[in-house]
């Protein structure tokens, strides 16, 4: 079976989920300062690496990823995907020399860049689609190939003389998609799919081959979308109780699926290489695509801006996209930089019945005082933090309790492990707006608790990650 041609209604379901696809497949493909000469810029692509498999068995990289799903599809239904991601082009400069030939320099300077080498990304799909009932069993695989290849691009001046030469480069990469599905047991008509993403290039690395010459033969920033005809994928975060189980069976490597597109619809899943939720979509005030990975929009934005001319002229010749967001910052109107300073995504009555207005509590609920904020500890005189108290496994917790701190696993912080077993003093017993509970405590034998004290710095857990110890 061959590469085939998307249905035109899944090709549009498809294009609602490739905003933030593009966000995945150029994540990190060219870092601020957005100078190829920068050091940030020799080591790119991070997320969806798909190495040479001779080359991965000794790295930490790996030549595959697995997605693993659950879909309900209707009678009849066909499955759709699509494999998205780059291929790293090889990009020498040459300047023309006075006998008519090519010489390879370093750098090629024109008035308004200066171009140097540097590994382009050229997006590359590989699309099929097949009837849900031929995935059962064998499944379905594409194998698909690459070759490589070799172009030149003129460069002339401002006069529109011939000054050099661009000489693109780029190797072979072979690899193949793999999709099967299998029934579940049980009342509904459910399918565990699995989608396996291989690269399977043959290439033998020399000794001291290193990631640089395994690039131009990597699948990067490889990640898949995958939509049903008719019918729907159940969401991985927030599965169904009956599906609870066999989403937890599910095995996924090297990536992560998600519900995607218009939001309310189940019917598209975009596994990526990087954990998102359920219909991820690009923040509203973002003004355009600036690569650099997990940064804050309005800091990078001023940050490049500030950029000498001089700087901002070798970011043009690194990259036609680095060029993008250099003209993008210079350009930037007041009030669209206004807008990245912060944004509130939604907000919710909590002022209990009645007309009250949104920043204050209700009149009528008692120990409430209706001239504060909600989000002010002076507004509700009926919770204390320092003299309120919690039952924890029958003993009285509060300011001044002793407790062994035992973090849980739902925490995401990674630095809270290493607090794995300590003793902490409680200081604060604190109460959210969702009726949460939060104890502040202060680690013993912290050299700096004293003025963790004063400033008010304390480390928080929730009740079910401690266990009362003896009181002080």
């Amino acid at each position: 079976m061959t590469t085939s041609v998307l249905p035109q209604e899944m090709a549009d379901r498809f294009a609602a989920a490739r905003q933030v696809a593009d966000a995945v497949l150029f994540e990190g493909y060219v870092l601020y300062p957005y100078r190829a000469s920068a050091a940030k810029n020799q080591l790119r692509w991070q997320f969806g690496v798909l190495v040479p498999p001779h080359w991965g068995a000794g790295s930490a990289e790996h030549s595959f990823q697995r997605t693993e799903c659950l879909m309900e599809p209707r009678s009849g239904a066909r499955l759709s995907a699509e494999l998205r991601f780059l291929r790293a082009q090889r990009r020498t400069v040459q300047r023309r020399s006075p006998e008519g030939g090519f010489e390879t320099v370093t750098e090629l300077e024109l008035p308004d860049r200066v171009l140097v080498p540097w590994d382009e990304g050229v997006e590359e799909r590989v699309t099929l689609a097949a009837d849900v009932s031929r995935l059962t069993g064998e499944g379905v695989t594409v194998p698909f190939t690459r070759p490589a290849r070799n172009e030149t691009e003129p460069v002339h001046d401002a006069d529109g003389q011939l000054v050099g030469r661009l000489a693109r480069h780029s190797a072979r990469i072979d690899g193949r998609v793999r999709l099967t599905a299998s029934a579940l047991d049980g009342p509904y008509a459910a399918f565990r799919l699995t989608a396996t993403v291989e690269n399977t290039s043959g290439w033998q690395p020399d000794d001291d081959a290193d990631r640089a010459a395994a690039l131009p033969r990597s699948l990067v920033g490889a990640h898949l979308l995958l939509g049903l005809s008719a019918g729907a994928f159940v969401s991985m975060t927030d599965p169904p109780e009956w599906a609870k189980a066999a989403v937890a069976a599910c095995h996924n490597e090297h990536a992560w699926p998600v519900l995607a597109g218009e939001s309310g619809r189940a019917d598209v899943v975009l596994s990526a290489p990087i954990i998102l939720e359920d219909h991820p979509a690009i923040a509203p005030e973002s003004p355009g695509a600036l690569y650099d990975a997990l940064e804050i929009d309005e800091i990078l934005t001023l940050r490049t801006a500030a950029l000498t001319d001089e700087e901002k002229r070798e970011a043009r010749g690194t990259d036609p996209r680095a060029a993008e967001v250099i003209e993008l910052a210079d350009t930037m109107p007041p009030e669209v930089l206004e807008r990245l300073h912060g944004a509130v995504r939604a907000l919710r009555d909590v002022t209990g019945p009645g007309p009250a207005a949104p920043d204050t509590l209700a009149p009528d609920v008692p120990g409430v005082r209706p001239d504060t904020p909600w989000w002010d500890p002076e507004s509700d005189r009926s919770v204390d933090p320092v003299r309120d108290r919690i039952t924890l496994d029958g003993r009285s917790v509060g300011a001044g309790s002793r407790v062994l701190l035992r973090p849980g696993l739902r925490r995401t912080d990674a630095q809270d492990l290493f607090l794995q077993g300590r003793t902490a003093q409680v200081e604060a017993v604190l109460h959210d707006v969702d009726g949460g509970v939060h104890l502040a405590v202060t680690v013993e034998g912290d050299p700096g608790v004293d003025i963790r004290r004063e400033q008010g710095r304390f480390l928080y857990f929730q009740p079910d990650e401690v266990a009362p110890l003896e009181d002080a």
